[in-house]
């Protein structure tokens, strides 16, 4: 065997004692674990505006957008979802992982200071990396650390980073309180709405309408994942027309990336009209999420349900005795959520009825007593 060789497998093996190796597995059973939130990435409509699109424009792009890959329907859909965000513009990029990597790692620089919640997402971490801007990590949802630390701090450029509703816990960011301090400090507020924007809202646009925080003066950008509630992929980055036209001028990850295939912008059109036509998706998810929560002893009404059981094979083990009853969840464990804290993720969408809920919540129940553990949220 080559050194690498040896390396690797070595590491692998790690994986292995220390119950970590993932599985590729496509789904089967009751769906409790996707981010198809209103359920529409299914959706006959949507299916029929991709059909559509891809039969007179063909599947690839062909190119980066300031290549051949540019087209109208993107400049459409970019334009309609500003006004979705009550913003003065939007860009798309074709995952949320490079919409993130691409704001972070181009709009603060060198002299410039970022400060980042504890549990943000791994592609919010990975483009502060990226960033040539030092970063100052505050503890999770912490208003008077980070009010603390901005004031402290009298570095260039401020960069405050935080997701909305966070992807492994399901509790929302202060953005009031954010916004409010952004405005005093000049701090930029950016906001990863990933498992927010679609839910949230009376026009369904996120946690930054819903909690009031976009109506502040400080200087805001979001990044909106389409691949969750709006049932498509890629992401939007929405904000003022500066920052937009920065990040075409200079974020690699748009430059340099093939635009996303044509048809997704026709399928997107149709998911907005859809949030648009039917509130009542939105409305139903928080009423599901609710009752399972009530189930389970829990309060809220998000959708990101967390069942902490703590040791990474017993978390495996609990999943897999909900599997063998019929209902598709997974096991989270570290790096995804901080050692010790292995869990089931388990996230509502519109399609599983109050009768499946509650099977799940019996079934949850006998499978957390089956290995003799202690989940945290039962």
């Amino acid at each position: 065997m080559t050194s690498l060789e040896i390396r690797l497998k070595r590491e692998l093996a790690e994986l292995d004692e220390q119950g970590l190796r993932r599985i590729l597995r496509p789904p089967a059973g009751i769906d409790l674990s996707s981010n198809n939130y209103l359920c529409l990435a299914g959706h006959p409509r949507l299916r029929q505006a991709m059909a559509e699109a891809a039969a007179l424009e063909g599947c690839g792009s062909t190119g980066s957008r300031l290549l051949r890959g540019e087209r109208e329907s993107f400049g459409r859909l970019e334009r309609r979802f500003a006004v979705f965000k009550r913003t003065e513009r939007a860009l798309y990029f074709s995952s949320g992982y490079l919409a993130n990597v691409a704001v972070l790692s181009t709009l603060p620089v060198a002299g410039d200071v970022i400060f980042s919640d504890a549990l943000n997402h791994a592609s919010l971490i990975d483009g502060i990396r990226l960033s040539r801007a030092r970063r100052r990590i505050f503890s999770h949802c912490d208003v008077n650390g980070l009010a603390r630390a901005l004031r402290e701090d009298m570095a260039g450029q401020k960069f405050v980073v935080t997701e909305s509703m966070f992807s492994m816990d399901g509790d929302q960011a202060p953005l009031v309180q954010y916004a409010e301090l952004c405005e005093q400090t000049g701090a930029a507020l950016i906001v990863d709405e990933a498992h927010a924007v679609g839910i949230y809202g009376r026009r369904g646009s996120g946690l930054l309408e819903e909690s009031g925080a976009d109506a502040f003066a400080c200087q805001l950008i979001s990044i909106n994942t389409a691949g969750k509630a709006l049932g498509v992929s890629g992401a939007f980055v929405a904000g003022p027309d500066w920052a937009i036209e920065y990040l075409v001028q200079k974020a690699r990850p748009f430059i340099f990336s093939t635009a996303a295939p044509v048809p997704v912008a026709a399928a997107l059109e149709t998911s907005l009209t859809l949030i648009e036509q039917e509130p009542w998706r939105r409305s139903l998810l928080r009423e599901r999420a609710r009752y399972l929560r009530q189930l389970l002893r829990m309060e809220g009404d998000s959708a990101i349900v967390p069942i902490v059981i703590g040791e990474n094979r017993l978390a495996v083990e609990v999943a897999e005795g909900c599997e063998q009853e019929g209902f598709d969840v997974r096991a989270i464990r570290p790096p995804s959520v901080p050692a010790g804290t292995a869990r089931l993720r388990v996230a509502v969408n519109i399609g599983v009825s109050e009768k499946m809920l509650e099977r799940f919540a019996l079934v949850l129940s006998a499978a957390v007593k089956g290995p003799k553990c202690s989940a945290a949220s039962l």
